[in-house]
């Protein structure tokens, strides 16, 4: 996959994960929930962005770490969303397929990043 079909697809995440926050129910938890699932999806999205701006391996290597741990995290707020109950189901699902999905590329993209890095 191509970075800018990666740059589009966590994009569209962000925005889909910014209107799924606007649906969870207003409560202490829903908020705190929904403020945490905004800034990881978004920062996934940002720090794509920032490590195909790359100025080394090492800075490349760095970087996508930061977005395995934001696209984690993503995936993390969801699954709570899904086991409250806090939005609609279906959504949820469709919106954790994709955080998932984006979750094993760039893991496998760390990986090879790092295997390649003393070449």
């Amino acid at each position: 996959m191509s970075p800018e079909e990666l740059k589009r697809r966590t994009k569209t995440m962000s925005l889909a994960v910014v209107r799924l926050a606007s649906t969870i129910p207003k409560s202490r938890e829903g908020d705190v929930i929904a403020k945490q699932l905004i800034r990881s999806a978004t920062s996934t999205a940002a720090n794509y962005r920032a490590a195909c701006r790359a100025r080394s391996k090492a800075d490349f290597i760095n970087k996508i770490g930061i977005v395995e741990e934001e696209a984690d995290e993503t995936v993390f707020w969801l699954e709570l969303l899904l086991d409250l109950s806090l939005a609609d189901r279906s959504t949820l699902e469709v919106e954790l397929k994709e955080a998932n999905e984006l979750l094993a590329i760039f893991a496998a993209s760390a990986i090879t990043a790092k295997k390649n890095k003393s070449r």
